[in-house]
């Protein structure tokens, strides 16, 4: 059991990334659509590329929904209008009429016409209510079909224009007087009818829309049917028409048949193989070619969950709706991975997440294309995030390429702009924008993860911090030494490509350490006088070589990341304190040369070790006595030859070649240091 949990304990680490392969595999899996894929790729207006197709089962054609919207929308326009109906208003009216003509109209005039103008007057009012006055006006057609009810019980079926609205009362009157000759009235019964009409029908909109909502449930989805083994399409044919719709059909029935109860299991586990031949490809990745990265379990972790993260943004806008596919901002995963690592890592993460995305999305070789491109131009322009100017030229770059990119295919898919819908411009354009959240993003997860990036680098390359100005302070010569180190390192690092901004900063934290005893250091020595005169050389090497445990502990203390940290272990590799073990050998041959020895690790990366070179030979060049271009050569060949030979370079990722390149830039620094002039031959 003991041995068991030992080796658990020894490759914990393995069965960490293990796990973590497993979920996300299952977490992506669950993310995506629960839908089958149809296997035939096509487009309207487009050739059929595959075979000629037979219809694999029975299966009903789809109204398109342009067809079924015109549907809606005819039942919509030609369904009743249903209006209640108040028969006692009319009664009430009439009783109210009667009562009041009287004292309207005085006794002047004779009873026979008295009698006629009151019958008048009545016929007015029943054509009034013979369809009904309606409450409120409504904008509906005057040949729309209405229905009134009286309580539940239908009572006729007219138009819309045969209703009343108030404001025709008036005019109503004035028309029926001045056709009976009865004009001079006119304004007697207007005053009249004013104060008795009142209006007894309204709208019943519940009672419309339910009849309208049943209309729409009768809609039929469908037009007809294909019979298994009939021709749907030949290899060549254009895809459009009836073909089309035909084509779309089967598709629609093909994916709700394969997601079925018997196959769900089958094409899940489907689902699952290609996602974690995805993963395990990125992994392979990060074994062969990134190995620091996969031997850290936390990058390894970040790695994942960045891709997590954009496939569930894009899933959940696909479940949504799919039309805003390109708002989700893509390219901002190769962006922070390229601030956190370097721009091939950034680049193949990408275009495997892509490779995800695209079983999932409509029109998925477009969409692939489009992102994968537009990767390739966010690794090839951001060249120095940290520079908010270049940030906003490759997000602009970036947009300008989705729009080409889109309207090329557009133009190749329906043959002219005409139709070409605008707004998808807008989306790429607001996927732009998303696209700069990732520097908050970036902040985010470096508090979250623990990583530091180039925008991190560039404030604690500030001489400004407090670390710095209390090792300037406390070591001033040691501070000037670190500001030679890191402008030479910077050199050296642009000019074989490594990371400039991550060297600068690890040449100036290297020697923090020597705060602890800055007086045992001889650049900060400006008395004269040397305290490792009254000390045995174990324990001036030893004084030495512990700046380099002191410098982790106050970094640490001081919570530089530890991509910084380790340029302090790694600056002295395990190299020997030759001065002083050379004393100690004087007094006794059979010293142990370990005892004199840095704790290392060695250099593991490009820039740890073109720190390494640059602050030997910046150290060194103090102790050059009338430095000439010759001397100046020949001193920084033996010290970097020196450090090969001793194997310090050996788990570096350093060429030969690059080492050569430093040299140059280290002896073209140090002649402009000392202001050497070229040795013309005699």
């Amino acid at each position: 059991m003991k041995d068991f949990i030992n080796k658990l304990y020894r490759n914990h680490a393995l069965i960490y990334k293990v796990l973590l392969f497993i979920s996300t595999t299952f977490l992506i899996v669950y993310l995506f659509p629960k839908s089958g894929k149809f296997k035939y790729n096509f487009e309207r207006g487009k050739p059929w590329q595959s075979e000629n197709l037979l219809a694999p089962f029975d299966f009903a054609i789809k109204k398109s929904d342009e067809e079924i919207s015109i549907e809606k929308q005819a039942i919509a326009e030609q369904a009743p209008l249903y209006f209640n109906i108040d028969e006692t208003v009319k009664l009430k009216v009439l009783r109210a009429y009667d009562t009041k003509f009287s004292s309207v109209f005085n006794d002047s005039i004779s009873q026979v016409k008295k009698n006629s103008l009151k019958t008048k007057g009545r016929e007015i009012l029943n054509s009034l209510y013979d369809f009904g006055v309606l409450v409120d006006d409504y904008a509906f057609g005057e040949r729309r079909l209405v229905e009134t009810l009286s309580g539940n019980v239908k009572k006729q079926n007219t138009t819309y224009g045969n209703l009343v609205e108030q404001e025709e009362v008036k005019s109503i009157i004035e028309k029926k007087f001045i056709n009976a000759g009865l004009e001079e009235y006119t304004n007697s019964f207007t005053s009249l009818f004013f104060d008795i009409v009142e209006p007894n029908v309204s709208y019943n909109k519940s009672l419309t829309d339910k009849v309208i909502n049943d209309e729409l449930g009768k809609i039929s989805y469908t037009r007809g049917s294909v019979e298994k083994g009939t021709l749907i399409i030949s290899k060549g044919e254009v895809v459009e028409g009836d073909k089309f719709q035909k084509l779309k059909s089967l598709q629609s029935e093909y994916e709700s048949q394969v997601w079925n109860e018997s196959n769900y299991n089958w094409i899940l586990f489907a689902y699952t193989l290609l996602v974690a031949l995805a993963l395990l490809m990125l992994l392979l990745f990060l074994r062969k070619y990134r190995i620091e990265v996969f031997e850290n379990n936390t990058k390894v972790t970040f790695i994942f969950f960045n891709i997590l993260f954009m496939v569930f943004i894009t899933t959940l806008v696909v479940n949504y709706n799919s039309e805003y596919l390109y708002v989700v901002p893509l390219c901002v995963l190769p962006l922070v991975l390229k601030a956190f690592f370097d721009a091939r890592l950034g680049m193949f993460t990408h275009v495997i997440t892509v490779l995800l995305l695209g079983s999932i999305v409509p029109n998925s070789y477009e969409y692939m294309f489009l992102q994968i491109l537009a990767g390739i131009v966010t690794i090839l322009t951001v060249s120095e995030l940290y520079k908010r100017a270049n940030l906003f030229i490759s997000v602009g770059q970036i947009t300008l390429i989705y729009i080409v990119a889109y309207f090329a295919f557009f133009v190749i898919h329906e043959g002219s702009i005409e139709t070409i819908d605008w707004t998808t411009f807008l989306l790429f354009i607001l996927c732009g924008l998303a696209t700069l959240f990732v520097q908050p993003l970036i902040y985010a997860y470096e508090k979250l993860f623990g990583l530091v990036s180039d925008v991190s680098l560039l404030e604690l390359s500030d001489t400004n911090t407090k670390l710095l100005k209390e090792l300037a302070n406390t070591s001033p010569g040691t501070f000037h030494h670190a500001l030679n180190v890191a402008n030479l390192a910077e050199a050296s690092a642009n000019e074989i490509g490594a990371n400039a901004m991550l060297v600068r900063v690890g040449a100036l934290y290297h020697d923090i350490g020597k705060m602890v005893n800055a007086n045992y250091f001889t650049e900060n020595q400006s008395t004269g006088i040397n305290p490792h005169d009254d000390l045995s050389p174990r324990e001036s090497a030893r004084i030495i070589t512990d700046h380099v445990i002191n410098g982790i502990e106050i970094a640490k203390k001081n919570n530089l990341p530890d991509r910084v940290i380790d340029f302090i272990r790694t600056h002295h590799g395990t190299s020997v304190v030759y001065y002083f073990y050379r004393k100690a050998k004087e007094m006794d041959e059979e010293i142990n040369p370990d005892l004199f020895r840095y704790p290392g690790p060695k250099p593991f990366s490009k820039e740890t070790a073109i720190l390494m070179m640059c602050d030997s030979v910046e150290a060194a060049s103090k102790s050059l006595k009338d430095p000439t271009s010759t001397k100046i050569d020949s001193f920084v060949e033996n010290i970097i030859n020196k450090q090969i030979d001793e194997e310090q370079f050996l788990n570096a990722n350093i060429t030969f070649k690059e080492i050569q390149s430093i040299k140059k830039v280290l002896k073209h620094k140090l002649a402009n240091i000392y202001h050497l002039r070229i040795e013309y031959p005699e």
